[in-house]
């Protein structure tokens, strides 16, 4: 028997390699020599366990294979083995408790010295599989790293004939990071039915995720049903139509369809119990004070005017929320009890973010209540009004998650913040000895585009590769070792603004989510993104079985261009996944496989369009191409410098992404060839390399009102022989438009100089009545040609 003396020392170090019964365990595997032939997966798991040792050999399951449980609280976990294993092989293998471990078939064994609750070791050898574990939550992430060693087939929703259903000889210990690894999904903007909220918490379970935020109330819509407020299902859950396109079009354009929905109260209780059985914990949000239109628009005595309202039909921040008055507490706490009733979990999540206070300024019953309890302002206010809810929830046992807003005024004092506005609202709250959770949205907003290619389906904006996530580490540099220690985890959101159906957020999750997974369970040590990726292949296999809708990057072609330096524009060419074969052209014809193969960086010369296009090692065409217009203009690939960098998130190729004759995408702002600035002016300085004579300078802005994305407010460009004495040669100013790229060319009429002084100066503050009010826009700049 693998006792606990045995599974301590693997556990600590695979040290059980010493000890006698394991030798024979090892020596078993290599001696199987008829499995060699199998054709057998790789270990491929995801995320990456701490501890793997492969070994020679393999265990192959028939339908007479046993599945035994020595603790009755790990059966349910034997069971959902043997159903996973049902569709696919056709065979039923019920679990059974026994008495003694069998010398054959699968067996679950509890052991009380494992560390981690979610701890487990796996081990496999040619006559049985062992998973044991402190916990049956332990026990189940064993089993979904077994079931990633079977072949892919195994994830077939009907059975699979000539498979030989047998996994690897491994011997696995393994334990997560964080106790919080977490995936949200927003219901509120569009609707998903139960089917689908199940399949996604499947897709959870099988990366080890261990919670679910479930945000069920927005200004759009609102999708739980509430017994005390009827309105909140005839009324709430309803919107007249939804807007078509992105808000950045202009016009913005409606659909005239009535779209809505919500879930039932029994509804809701299959989906926690659904959770629960794979050892997921459901957080329901209820948005407060902000995001509450369509709440309002049921009972619109809540809001500050009174005044009849609808649900939204477009997406943004709105300045109709709560206001803070007894009656509105009452429902709020009213609706907060039937909530608690139907979930379990110790969190409840209140929103508190993007809050406009434009309302509250101008009640007379909040600058009242102000001035009674001594407050200085109104995001004062909202401190008060999370405190309030809080303090009712702690009463009832629960506690307070609210997005990083809530620190606005002062943070309430049993609250967990969710940092979603980069880091520093979680270095903030940890440094004040408040809980964590890591959402940023530079590495875990998951509605953001994932690739530059045109052929992306429409998103919110953004730009969010596969290696971005991946690259995430959720404890901040700032934080000190006991203030780290309040970073439960991190967690993955995706907001479905744009997302109508479940394929679309399919595609937007898979593969993003198992990076983050992985992120938030394996030790940074044990990261390795080319591995990750190579082990992602394996992963693409299961998804076809079951049927997803996925974006694989790892074959598009990425484009990477050098520029800035003076030495011209080069061109260089990847995929993430190893061994394929790039094939290019310069004229914009599709590349063949006999076409042009790519073996060093391109430089780009002319005009023309480069086209290049992964191929596989039997020729076929894999992944998504990669198309770019190019036209070296007098600055392209010259030398540039700017007074103040961009933002970091928004920084492109560098500088020289300004002059490399490539222009960003038109339809959106995250590519490498926009640069982005936040609450700064731009002042660049381009070496032409020789005095000549100058005709043209034009610019490229992106202009994203519903993303806080302004053009400038003026532009101006200087001109020097020496680089020492500049003359202004030509100036605009009101720079605007209503496309989505603004063009601006400032004539300088034949005017000679070798160095140019662009000054673009910024919007300033966005203006009252539209979203991101009072905040600094963005300034996004693109291409500037010389001519």
């Amino acid at each position: 028997m693998l006792n606990q003396r045995h599974f301590s020392s693997f556990l600590g170090g695979l040290t059980f390699i010493l000890l006698v019964p394991t030798l024979l365990f090892i020596e078993s595997c290599r001696q199987i020599a008829p499995e060699a032939t199998l054709q057998l997966a790789p270990l491929s798991i995801i995320p990456q366990p701490e501890r793997l040792s492969p070994m020679e050999g393999a265990f192959s399951f028939t339908k007479q294979t046993p599945i035994g449980v020595a603790e009755e609280s790990f059966l349910a976990v034997a069971q959902f083995l043997s159903a996973s294993l049902q569709p696919s092989t056709g065979w039923e293998m019920p679990a059974s408790l026994v008495t003694e471990e069998p010398a054959t078939g699968v067996y679950f064994e509890k052991v009380d010295s494992f560390a981690s609750n979610e701890g487990y070791a796996l081990l496999v050898s040619p006559q049985k599989i062992t998973i044991a574990a402190k916990t049956p939550a332990g026990a189940f992430y064993g089993v979904q790293s077994l079931l990633q060693l079977f072949p892919a087939d195994i994830k077939s929703a009907a059975p699979v004939q000539h498979t030989q259903w047998s996994v690897p000889c491994v011997a696995i210990s393994d334990t997560p990071r964080f106790g919080y690894r977490g995936m949200h999904l927003d219901v509120g903007r569009h609707f998903f039915p139960v089917d689908f909220i199940k399949r996604y918490i499947d897709l959870l379970a099988i990366y080890k995720m261990n919670t679910f935020h479930w945000h069920l109330t927005e200004d759009q819509g609102w999708r739980i049903e509430i017994k005390k407020y009827p309105k909140l299902q005839e009324v709430a859950a309803w919107r007249k139509e939804t807007l078509i396109g992105h808000y950045n079009d202009t016009p913005q354009r409606y659909d005239g369809q009535k779209y809505g929905g919500f879930y039932t109260q029994d509804e809701v209780r299959e989906v926690v119990k659904y959770a629960q059985e794979r050892f997921i914990t459901v957080i329901p949000e209820i948005e407060m004070p902000g995001h509450a239109q369509a709440a309002l628009s049921a009972y619109p005595e809540l809001s500050c005017t009174g005044q009849p309202i609808e649900a939204a039909t477009k997406w943004g921040v709105f300045e109709d929320i709560y206001c803070p008055k007894p009656e509105t507490f009452v429902f709020l706490e009213n609706v907060l009890s039937e909530v608690m009733a139907l979930f379990p979990s110790t969190y409840i999540h209140i929103g508190g973010d993007e809050s406009p206070k434009a309302r509250w300024k101008t009640c007379s019953h909040c600058q009242a209540l102000i001035k009674k309890e001594g407050l200085k302002d109104e995001h004062e206010l909202q401190s008060y009004f999370i405190k309030r809810i809080e303090t009712y929830l702690n009463k009832n046992g629960r506690r307070v998650i609210g997005w990083d807003e809530i620190l606005d005024g002062g943070l309430a004092p049993n609250a967990t913040v969710m940092s979603w506005r980069g880091i520093s609202g979680g270095i903030a709250a940890a440094r004040q000895g408040h809980d964590v959770i890591m959402t940023p949205t530079d590495f875990c907003y998951f509605d953001y585009y994932q690739s530059d290619n045109p052929q992306e389906p429409l998103a919110i904006g953004g730009f969010l590769p596969l290696e971005k996530v991946y690259g995430y580490e959720p404890v901040p540099t700032e934080l000190n070792e006991t203030e780290a220690r309040h970073i439960l985890g991190a967690q993955g959101n995706l907001w479905t603004e744009y997302l109508k159906d479940p394929a679309s957020v399919e595609y937007m999750i898979l593969p993003r989510m198992p990076a983050l997974a992985e992120v938030a369970w394996s030790r940074p040590s044990r990261k390795d993104f080319p591995d990750f990726v190579q082990r992602l292949q394996f992963h693409f296999q299961h998804w076809d079985r079951m049927g997803l809708h996925y974006a694989n990057k790892t074959a598009d072609v990425m484009p990477s261009v050098s520029s800035g330096e003076g030495k011209g524009v080069l061109l260089a060419l990847s995929t993430l996944a190893q061994g394929m074969k790039l094939n290019y052209t310069l004229d914009g014809s599709e590349p063949g496989s006999s076409s042009k193969t790519y073996e060093s960086p391109i430089a780009l010369q002319g005009a023309g369009t480069i086209r290049a296009q992964a191929f596989s090692a039997e020729g076929q065409t894999v992944g998504y191409p990669a198309v770019l217009k190019f036209d070296m203009h007098l600055a392209a690939g010259k030398k540039i410098s700017l007074k103040e960098p961009p933002a970091p998130k928004y920084s492109g190729n560098g500088p020289g992404a300004l002059i490399n004759g490539i222009p960003g995408n038109s339809e959106r702002y995250g590519d490498a060839e926009w640069l982005g600035f936040e609450g700064k002016n731009l002042e660049a300085i381009i070496d032409l390399g020789q005095t000549q004579a100058i005709h043209e300078a034009h610019f490229r802005f992106f202009n994203g009102p519903g993303q806080w994305i302004y053009p400038p407010r003026e532009l101006r460009v200087f001109l020097s022989e020496d680089g020492k004495h500049y003359q202004e040669a030509g100036k605009i100013n009101d720079i605007g438009g209503q496309e989505k790229v603004i063009s601006a060319a400032v004539a300088l009429k034949g005017a000679k100089g070798r160095y140019l002084r662009i000054e673009i100066q910024r919007f300033g503050l966005i203006p009252d009545g539209v979203q991101g009010a009072g905040n600094e826009a963005w300034l996004f700049v693109d291409e500037i040609v010389v001519k």
